[in-house]
């Protein structure tokens, strides 16, 4: 967070064009913050222009707003129609990549540019296409504009406007009027929100919110959360003490791998039941019998992790479960600031493959059928086209509730044959690597953070995941598999099509 900012008198010397560049995307009120700086200009003598030209899609580009003003005085100016690099007076970025891109595009100078932009992150396409983390770093934005900047003023705009009750749109309106970067008083900038007539009491409550910000930064917490206590459950007595058994199994835990097992066993237990809880704990309790303190439990911890991820795969009656769940439309209705009284309108995608629909059938009558291409080809020609449902609508809703409560069904499905399958495979192969090299059963427990996902995504994942277990294998009996084993999954998950770890299997092959 930037120091907090000194708050300028508007200079009333301002002569000749003022020029000011927004980069918003869709949903943030980027259009209603130019029309509010349009009208504060021409009610105080100034002529001025609006112009936009609008990104590709809602996050693959923002939206390019520009306005120039300038006195009225002495006939119309010509004004541009876009920015230029090195002439902006003003660039107001609303989220913090997009400050980025004004500094790569040239927008933001250190002679001339006033740059405000908010702190927090809307997550670009590129950045959830990698199956890693791909998150750009905000400090390396932060650092780069404090030096591209003639001043840089920054905060959490988005959250400052979403406590008011508001958009980003009023809140960075604030923070410009605070920034002294144009010749009109604070009173001038909220008389422009008073004639919009649209939410105009929370816009001022978020332009104030924002005004402050800008001058003495957002105060820090005083301290850090404190850690989440156990879920408190209700039910059945007999189902309430076997939860209890189960919890004292995970308390008798060695303490580092307690910490992952208690939410690895809400995890499995919430996915299907106490008895799968059980399963859970005994398949950890396999492992922890090979692992010892004084490797401080690293084998244990990981898989108290990677156990319940794969214990708790994402198949259709998981899916279901989760888009009729109360807490979930709850969820929605808050972030899209729904009141009483409101309608909303919500849509699902589902693009069933043919092997998501036999991964239902029982197992043996499942595996039949993902062996026969001809019932395949009809299932996929069935299904394949996807489907929208209406889950505000009773049959839609109503359909995906029942599929959500077909818990009992799961153990007698070919997706559940095939996941413990899997599972057991992947443990013993961990396991057999243990006793010759306990790091490198470590990394192989953590390669299970591959397979994730639903339908594409969980192929893809699970063919990254055998591509990098073979690599491994052609390592195993090198001093630095462990690390072999480590660059193999970092490989993986830098890229959806696998080129990255194509090219470290190749180089293995090379001198393997």
């Amino acid at each position: 967070m930037n120091a907090p900012l000194a708050h300028r008198t508007p200079d009333a010397r301002l002569e000749g064009i003022i020029k000011l560049a927004i980069l918003a995307v869709g949903g943030q009120g980027g259009g209603v913050l130019t029309n509010w700086i349009e009208d504060l200009a021409r009610a105080n003598g100034y002529a001025a222009q609006a112009t936009s030209v609008a990104g590709v899609a809602q996050r693959t580009g923002a939206t390019v707003y520009y306005i120039e003003m300038a006195p009225a005085e002495g006939g119309t100016p010509i004004f541009s129609l876009m920015p230029a690099g090195g002439d902006v007076d003003v660039m107001i970025a609303a989220e913090m990549m997009e400050a980025g891109r004004s500094i790569i595009r040239g927008f933001v100078t250190p002679d001339r540019t006033t740059l405000i932009a908010s702190t927090h992150r809307s997550l670009a396409v590129s950045e959830k296409m990698v199956p890693g983390n791909g998150i750009a770093s905000s400090d390396e934005v932060m650092a780069a504009a404090e030096i591209a900047a003639r001043r840089f003023i920054a905060a959490n705009f988005d959250q400052v406007a979403v406590k008011q009750g508001s958009v980003i749109s009023a809140s960075l309106f604030g923070a410009l009027a605070a920034s002294g970067a144009l010749p009109f008083p604070r009173s001038a900038f909220e008389d422009a929100i008073r004639a919009s007539g649209k939410g105009v009491e929370a816009s001022l409550r978020a332009f104030a919110a924002g005004f402050d910000a800008a001058l003495n930064g957002l105060a820090e917490p005083k301290s850090a959360p404190a850690p989440a206590a156990p879920p408190k459950v209700s039910g059945p007595a007999r189902l309430v003490a076997e939860w209890e058994r189960l919890m004292a199994r995970v308390a008798a835990l060695p303490t580092p791998v307690a910490e992952l097992a208690r939410p690895g066993l809400e995890k499995v237990v919430d996915f299907q039941d106490l008895a799968y809880g059980a399963e859970y704990l005994d398949r950890l309790d396999a492992v922890l019998a090979q692992d010892k303190a004084g490797n401080g439990w690293a084998l244990g911890r990981e898989a108290a992790k990677y156990i319940a991820n794969a214990m708790a795969y994402d198949d259709i009656i998981r899916v279901a479960d989760r888009k009729t769940r109360a807490t979930r439309f709850a969820r929605i209705h808050g972030e899209m600031g729904v009141k009483d009284g409101k309608l909303l309108q919500l849509t699902e995608y589902f693009h069933p493959r043919a092997e998501e629909i036999t991964s239902l059938f029982p197992a043996a009558m499942g595996a039949r059928w993902q062996a026969n291409p001809g019932r395949m080809a009809w299932l996929d020609k069935r299904f394949g086209k996807g489907r929208r449902l209406r889950t505000d609508s009773l049959r839609a809703y109503a359909m995906l509730y029942v599929l959500g409560g077909l818990k009992g069904w799961r153990r007698k499905t070919l997706r559940h044959r095939q996941e413990q399958e899997h599972l057991a495979r992947w443990l013993e192969t961990a396991m057999a690597y243990r006793a010759t090299n306990y790091d490198l059963a470590v990394e192989v427990i953590r390669a299970r953070r591959l397979v994730k996902g639903y339908s594409d995504t969980h192929a893809r994942g699970l063919s990254k995941f055998d591509r990098v277990l073979g690599g491994i294998a052609l390592v195993a009996t090198r001093a630095d598999a462990a690390d072999w084993a480590r660059r193999l999954r970092e490989a993986a998950l830098q890229d959806e099509k696998g080129v990255a770890l194509d090219g470290a299997i190749a180089t293995i092959r090379s001198f393997a």
